[in-house]
């Protein structure tokens, strides 16, 4: 095991990237324009002035010129999501223009008020703030000061009173959009939270799907790998043995598929247990034999009284000595390996030794050994220490926790 590569390479292709600000989520819900409700607003404005001008007689007639005022600011809504910014100033003008002229007070202004809410909704506060403050500042030039060069003729100053209930409506109108945008801000950090969540899991569960078959496979490799070697090598003076050697390989072969086929069927029935339990330190007995037919001789010495592990951590357990041992297998010149499993409260410790040195030989390895196992017992809060030892020898020292700690 000595020499072994800790490198575990990823190569994320096309991962999504990260979820568009709210404001361009807006935008392009708004990418049809809202005919609909430009129109019932166009038609309650419309409909509206004239029911006010009724109880307004001291103000001017609606006539074409007020019509078209009205008609054009309740159509520059249609463009309030593409274009809120000169939608909201329009509208002001439009209705200051409105006003100007000596029309009846009413709907009118709801459709400045529509287009503050739509252009605070969208992230321009400063411009619905500004428009709204302008269209305000002429309200009071004209009603308060101007009101004798305008229409209509004879009017008088308006009540300062009044103010006060217009003041109101403004700070209504600013309130609630600011508080449409506040919740979709939140809505939209909410989603961007999930979405994050969701890669997040994915990435976890295609780096443990990783995990899975790489340490299926590379054991099974290994011992094939060794193996077929002594096969090749005595293929013509000692036959028996070359047997033998052929017989490991579709033993090794036939558990690799099997292991492998579970994996995949785990991956096809989405939600639903897998029909084998997974493997564990039960299952070590195989390991030693596996080693044995690679020419690996294993010694296993448990430490304290053996428990039952929690399934996650029997399997990390596992799958850190077949790991330990493939590598033996690959990179070591030594043919013998111990096992230490010690149990202590709360906690099982695993130590793999092998004497060394390490070997130049290619045993087809990844790699990705040790920062798998690695990530193995750090996702149950545990911990690996590997290293070459004093004497030439390789050592693997993990330990994991039976409760596993919680991740945030």
């Amino acid at each position: 095991m000595a020499g072994m590569d800790d490198g575990y390479g990823r190569h994320d292709h096309a991962r999504p990237g990260p979820p568009r600000p709210w404001r361009w989520a807006v935008r392009e819900q708004g990418g049809r324009l809202p005919w609909r409700s430009t129109l019932l607003i166009a038609v309650f404005v419309l409909v509206g002035s004239g029911f006010a001008a009724r109880g307004q007689p001291d103000r001017e007639a609606l006539d074409l010129f007020a019509r078209t005022l009205l008609l054009a600011g309740s159509g520059l809504l249609v463009l309030r999501h593409r274009y809120p910014v000169p939608v909201v100033f329009g509208a002001a003008a439009l209705t200051l223009v409105y006003f100007g002229g000596g029309y009846p007070y009413g709907p009118v202004f709801a459709v400045v008020a529509v287009a503050v809410f739509a252009a605070i909704v969208h992230g321009h506060r400063r411009a619905a703030w500004w428009a709204l403050g302008l269209l305000w500042l002429g309200h009071l030039l004209i009603a308060h000061w101007l009101y004798r060069h305008l229409p209509p003729a004879g009017d008088d100053a308006a009540p300062w009173g009044q103010e006060i209930p217009i003041a109101a409506v403004v700070a209504a109108i600013l309130a609630g959009a600011e508080l449409v945008r506040v919740r979709r801000e939140q809505w939209a950090q909410q989603r961007a939270e999930r979405a994050a969540a969701e890669r997040r899991r994915a990435d976890e569960e295609r780096l443990r799907i990783a995990r899975e078959l790489h340490d299926v496979l590379a054991h099974s490799i290994a011992v094939i790998n060794v193996q077929a070697g002594v096969g090749l090598a005595l293929l013509d003076s000692d036959p028996e043995q070359a047997r033998a050697a052929l017989t490991t390989i579709k033993s090794a072969s036939k558990e690799a598929l099997g292991e492998v086929r579970q994996v995949l069927d785990t991956l096809r029935r989405a939600g639903d247990a897998p029909r084998t339990p997974a493997p564990g330190l039960d299952r070590l007995p195989e390991l030693v034999d596996q080693a044995a037919g690679a020419g690996l001789t294993v010694d296993v010495a448990h430490v304290g009284t053996p428990v039952a592990l929690p399934p996650g951590a029997d399997l990390a357990a596992f799958r850190i000595v077949q790991e330990a041992l493939t590598n033996v297998v690959r990179h070591s010149g030594s043919r013998t390996a111990r096992v230490r499993i010690t149990y202590a409260p709360g906690e099982v410790a695993l130590r793999i030794d092998d004497d060394g040195p390490a070997t130049a030989a290619d045993a087809g390895g990844s790699g990705n050994g040790l920062a798998g196992m690695r990530e193995r017992a750090a996702a149950l809060g545990g911990t690996i220490e590997a290293g070459t030892r004093p004497d030439g020898g390789f050592r693997v020292e993990a330990f994991l926790p039976l409760t596993p700690k919680e991740t945030p």
